[in-house]
């Protein structure tokens, strides 16, 4: 991916007139804000927010006034309207979620697509993220994942849901309320099967913690406890490739880090460290593909 040079910005920076910002907050801890997001809130006309006197905490922490509007899951359709209208008027508005990046498994879609629509320029600020701050602390594999939101709360589409995306060479993302958690987790460890995983609990807090093991170690883990508090992230290791069935690529993975100089075993490895399978599935299938066979039996061990 090519990284462009970044971009300064002076303490004068002015927001721009019929404007849409999309504002990320923290997650739990409040230093967790940009300093761009800070400044940008400061000068808009109006902040949309799902919770005002949530919001206006976290204002009031960094010495913010500014207009405070509701928008929720319950008014988005006329609180859409309304902030296009703000926008026809030359007015700047910001959107910001209870925590987090605006968005994601919360509401603001329908104002964003308005926006867009409208003609309106639509600018996020990259921050916090629940989803991407407990995937990047799991030690699970990152190349490649798959975001489900919050699982259903039923169960027979909860696990609709997980059969949906049993066979995902990916390592798979949800939200969960800690009163679903153990039903959730028997439900993915009788669906997915006993996978590595993690669930990330508090993220950002006093109390922050990743538990890990299979879905049976960790709903074992939680119901020894006393209580499950606060709002919890579950991030589930990738389907093996023996599982999917999906063999592709990973002989022609193996042969272009050959080419580079890299010793055939090495490459191997690091191919099945890349994709989150066991080296042993990345050996047996070079070999079916018909390659070398000049290689030590000790690496499919």
């Amino acid at each position: 991916m090519e990284v462009s040079e970044p971009v300064p910005f002076s303490d004068g920076e002015q927001v721009r007139a019929g404007t849409l910002y999309i504002a990320a907050t923290p997650i739990g801890n409040l230093e967790d804000i940009t300093i761009r997001a800070l400044r940008i809130l400061k000068q808009v006309d109006v902040v949309a927010c799902e919770d005002t006197r949530h919001t206006r905490k976290l204002l009031e922490h960094y010495g913010i006034r500014a207009r405070v509007i509701s928008y929720h899951e319950h008014n988005e359709n006329a609180r859409a309207g309304e902030l296009i209208r703000l926008l026809r008027t030359g007015a700047s508005a910001a959107l910001v979620s209870d925590a987090g990046t605006p968005l994601i498994s919360d509401p603001g879609y329908r104002v964003v697509r308005e926006a867009v629509r409208a003609g309106f320029a639509v600018v996020p600020l990259p921050g916090a993220s629940a989803l991407l701050t407990a995937l990047a602390g799991s030690a699970l594999p990152t190349d490649s994942f798959y975001f489900g939101g919050f699982l259903p709360a039923k169960a027979a589409q909860r696990r609709n849901a997980l059969e949906a995306v049993k066979t995902l060479p990916a390592t798979l993302v949800f939200y969960e309320a800690p009163h679903r958690i153990a039903q959730s987790l028997a439900d993915i460890g009788q669906v997915l099967g006993e996978r590595e995983l993690v669930v990330a609990r508090e993220l950002t807090k006093i109390h922050e913690e990743f538990l890990r093991g299979t879905p049976a170690e960790i709903a074992q883990q939680l119901d020894a406890r006393a209580s499950v508090r606060g709002e919890m992230t579950i991030v589930v290791g990738k389907a093996a490739a023996s599982a999917t069935g999906d063999y592709r690529g990973l002989a022609d993975a193996v042969d272009e880090l050959v080419a580079t100089g890299l010793p055939t075993m090495a490459a191997i490895k690091k191919v099945a460290h890349d994709r989150g399978i066991p080296k042993r599935e990345v050996y047996a299938e070079y070999r079916r593909a018909g390659r070398p066979r000049q290689i030590s039996p000790t690496a499919s061990e």
